[in-house]
């Protein structure tokens, strides 16, 4: 092997942090098209934000009504099991 001046070596180095360099800027162009482009959920929209109910409201007579058939049940319900 012959021996290698500074300047060759400083040239050769050059060379391979341009091919690094290189090499690095397609590899993140490649990643971020992936980022940018890979399947998942799509990002919430504030429009798309389910609506809230509005609260039922029943009436005294529906809610005694309801009141009346269920203590009617209980008491059929008390009368077969005796």
């Amino acid at each position: 092997m012959f021996p290698m001046n500074t300047t060759d070596i400083l040239s050769l180095i050059d060379a391979e942090i341009a091919s690094l360099k290189q090499a690095r800027a397609l590899l993140d162009s490649t990643s971020a098209d992936i980022i940018k482009k890979g399947p998942g959920r799509p990002a919430k929209s504030i429009a798309a934000a389910p609506k809230s109910r509005k609260k039922s409201k029943m009436s005294p007579e529906g809610r005694a009504r309801i009141a009346a058939a269920q203590k009617k049940r209980w008491a059929a319900q008390k009368k077969t099991a005796k």
